[in-house]
C-alpha cells in the first residue's frame, strides 16, 4: 500500500491537472495544483510538500526554468519532470538540473501508475542520499573530535617533554664532571628536536603530518643558536621542500639532523675557527622519496663515520632503518656529507 503524500503537480494542461488531483486523490495522496511555473514556484515557497512534479512543456517558464528556480529553494523536495516528449536530449537536461526521476506522459491511470512509481523511486533514493549526508556529517564532527584530542594529546606530549629537558637541564648544572655534563646536554638536544615536531603538530591545521621546512627551519635555529659562539662561529644553512611527513617520520628525521649538525658544529672544524654546515632536505625525483643531505668543509671523516662518543652514530643507524633506509657518507667531498633517501 502506498503511503499518503502531499503532491505539488505544476501542469497548464486543465485536464491533465484535474485527472491527476483525481487519480492521486483516490490512492489517498493530496494533490495542490498549479496551472505555471511562476505559480508553482510561489506554492513551493509555502513549503510543506512530500514532492513536486513540473510538467516540461508550459508558456512563458518551461518545465527546466521553473526546476532550476524551485531547486534553489531552501528544503526543496524531489522533483519529478514531466513531458509529452520521449527524446532523451530533454531527460538528461532535466536530471542535470536537478530532477530527482523523469515521467513521460501516456493516457490515463497508466501515466498515474508510472508518476506513482517515480514517487516512490525518488523517495527512496532521497532517503539514501540524506543517511549519505548524515553519515558524513557524523563523520566530519568525529573528525573534528579526533583533530582537537590529537592537538591537545601533542600539546601534552610537548609541553611535557619540555619539562623532561629542564630536568636534564638542572641535573647536568648540578654535575661536576664535563663529561657528564656534556652528555646531558646532547641528551637535551635529542629530547627538544622531538618536542619541536609535537609543537608544529599542535599548533598546526594537520595534526598528523609535519611540514618539514617550517620544522627543520625551527630545529636548524635552535642548533645554530646552540653551537655558534664568539670563539667558534658555526653557520648553519637550510634548504627544504615543503614536503609533509607523518610524526614518526618526522621524529626520526629531526633526531637525524640534530645528531649529524651536532657532530658537524663539535668535529668538522677546529678550535677558533669559523664552520658551515649545510642541510638539504627535498623530493627525490620523481619517486616518491626524499632525499637528506647534510654536509661540511671541514676535516673529513675518521674511519667509517663522526667521530665522537658512538652513541650519536648508533641513533642515526636505528632512526634511519625505521625510515627503511641508511645513512651513507660521500666519500669524494672535501669535508663530510652525509645522504639519507628514504620513502615519503
Amino acid at each position: 500500500m502506498h503511503q499518503p503524500r502531499r503532491i505539488l503537480f505544476i501542469d497548464d494542461d486543465a485536464g491533465l491537472r484535474r485527472l491527476v488531483e483525481k487519480l492521486l486523490g483516490r490512492r489517498g495522496h493530496t494533490i495542490v495544483s498549479a496551472a505555471s511555473g511562476a505559480d508553482g514556484i510561489e506554492k513551493a515557497k509555502e513549503g510543506g510538500f512530500d514532492l513536486i512534479a513540473v510538467d516540461h512543456y508550459m508558456p512563458e517558464m518551461d518545465g527546466l526554468e521553473c526546476l532550476i528556480e524551485l531547486r534553489k529553494l531552501e528544503g526543496c523536495p524531489p522533483i519529478i519532470y514531466v513531458t509529452g516528449s520521449e527524446e532523451s536530449s530533454v531527460a538528461v537536461a532535466a536530471l542535470k538540473a536537478g530532477a530527482a526521476e523523469y515521467v513521460v506522459k501516456s493516457v490515463g491511470d497508466e501515466f498515474v501508475e508510472l508518476l506513482e512509481q517515480s514517487f516512490a523511486h525518488a523517495l527512496a533514493n532521497e532517503r539514501v542520499r540524506q543517511a549519505k549526508d548524515d553519515a558524513e556529517e557524523r563523520l566530519r564532527e568525529a573528525n573534528v573530535r579526533l583533530e582537537t584530542l590529537l592537538r591537545e594529546v601533542n600539546h601534552r606530549v610537548s609541553n611535557s617533554l619540555q619539562l623532561v629537558s629542564a630536568m636534564v637541564t638542572m641535573q647536568a648544572k648540578l654535575l661536576p664532571d664535563s663529561a657528564a655534563r656534556q652528555a646531558l646536554a646532547d641528551t637535551e638536544r635529542r629530547i627538544q628536536a622531538i618536542a619541536q615536531v609535537h609543537r608544529k603538530l599542535y599548533t598546526s591545521e594537520d595534526v598528523d603530518a609535519v611540514a618539514m621546512d617550517e620544522y627543520l627551519k625551527a630545529l636548524v635555529e635552535e642548533l645554530q643558536a646552540t653551537w655558534s659562539t664568539p670563539v667558534n662561529p658555526r653557520t648553519i644553512l637550510l634548504e627544504a621542500e615543503a614536503l609533509h611527513l607523518h610524526t614518526d617520520k618526522a621524529v626520526s628525521l629531526g633526531v637525524i639532523v640534530n645528531e649529524l649538525v651536532t657532530n658537524a658544529c663539535k668535529y668538522a672544524y677546529k678550535d677558533g675557527h669559523a664552520g658551515e654546515i649545510r642541510v638539504r632536505f627535498a623530493r627525490d625525483g620523481e619517486a616518491p622519496k626524499f632525499r637528506l643531505e647534510v654536509e661540511d668543509d671541514g676535516c673529513g671523516l675518521d674511519g667509517e663515520g663522526p667521530r665522537g662518543t658512538g652513541l650519536g652514530s648508533k641513533l642515526i643507524s636505528a632512526m634511519a632503518k625505521s625510515l627503511s633506509s641508511a645513512i651513507n657518507y660521500d666519500r669524494d667531498h672535501a669535508g663530510c656529507r652525509a645522504v639519507l633517501v628514504a620513502p615519503l
